[in-house]
């Protein structure tokens, strides 16, 4: 699926993110199962990671990042018409953890929602809000993406354990003159979704009553990884006229620095366009690219005018990129990692 940007004109007006207290680094992991520092940080370039206190859910780093989202707009929760949260590990299966938000914030009138697509979540959660917003259906969309992959992990698998952390990021979407989203691509390839899943966690269940832990196919994932990064975002650079020249600044998704090396090289970006966080987070699963932006905000490398591609892949398997012309005003003063 894939198409220029349609409808009134859409963009980010306000951005938050939240990660745990708790940072555990390479070592901290190292006491845990057999692996090492300089192990980790060759094969995935990730150097430390938050993981979630045991009472902190799904829903307590999304209300932070809400919270401030909606604060850098201007915007009271009560004027939100929507809100969808990207994640694979909601507080439960029902009900929502985006209506457990919507309550919390006091955002009484907006449809709630959450979306499952792996670490590609939030951006079909993107590309589902704008199209809202751009028809009229809604005037403000709350867009989230994080997960608490900490409580789905073996940790006495070092192949995966190592890998993910927890966080959460939020965007509002709002109704622009100018500028904002530019289009879209999104796709799925459910044929490799044995590569990364997590079984036993839904209606077919083949853990005979036994906790389950996500599974990932590393070899497999990375060839794809490096495969869909590069032809998503060409794709839609050029159903949208645009070359990678042109792009001002790229957020991949933070799975692994080896994996970004590969994409930035192949599509040609310099180092100094891509954003990369990876070492200090790991990969957040949907929180990935919005933790990303709120880096970019913070220092300052997103100013209007700036064209800013973001590209996501993960378990389905599924992918997905967006172009936007971002109009949000930004002067080192973005987002915290509260």
């Amino acid at each position: 699926m894939i198409g220029r940007a349609t409808g009134r004109p859409v963009s980010i007006t306000g951005l938050g993110c939240c990660v745990p207290e708790r940072v555990m680094t390479n070592d901290d992991l190292a006491e845990i199962v057999e692996t090492s520092d300089e192990w980790i940080t060759a094969r995935t370039g990730i150097r430390q990671r938050r993981f979630a206190a045991e009472t902190e859910a799904m829903s307590d780093l999304s209300i932070p990042s809400a919270r401030q989202a909606l604060a850098q707009a201007g915007v009271r929760p009560e004027d939100v018409d929507l809100i969808i949260v990207a994640t694979v590990t909601p507080d439960m299966d029902f009900p929502a953890t985006a209506a457990i938000v919507a309550d919390e914030l006091g955002a009484a009138d907006a449809a709630a929602y959450d979306l499952s697509a792996g670490c590609t979540g939030f951006m079909y959660a993107l590309a589902q809000g704008h199209a809202t917003v751009a028809a009229g259906l809604a005037t403000r969309a709350l867009v989230i993406g994080g997960d608490v992959l900490s409580r789905i992990l073996d940790w006495e698998d070092r192949s995966t354990f190592v890998l993910f952390g927890d966080g959460a990021g939020a965007v509002l979407l709002e109704h622009v003159e100018d500028g904002g989203f530019l289009g879209f691509e999104l796709g799925a390839d459910g044929s490799g979704g044995p590569d990364l899943n997590y079984p036993g966690s839904g209606s077919r269940v083949f853990t005979n009553g036994e906790r389950s832990f996500l599974q990932m196919n590393g070899r497999e994932v990375f060839k794809f990884a490096t495969r869909i990064l590069v032809s998503s975002a060409e794709k839609l650079l050029d159903t949208c006229g645009y070359t990678v020249d042109d792009v001002d600044v790229y957020v991949p998704h933070q799975a692994n620095v080896r994996i970004i090396e590969h994409a930035t090289r192949k599509l040609g970006f310099p180092d100094e366009k891509v954003v990369v966080n990876v070492d200090r987070f790991g990969n957040t699963s949907s929180g990935s690219i919005p933790l990303a932006l709120a880096d970019a905000a913070r220092d300052g490398r997103l100013q209007p005018g700036n064209l800013v591609l973001m590209t996501g892949m993960g378990a389905g398997l599924t992918w997905g990129s967006a172009l936007i012309r971002w109009t949000q005003p930004t002067n080192g003063n973005g987002a915290t990692h509260e």
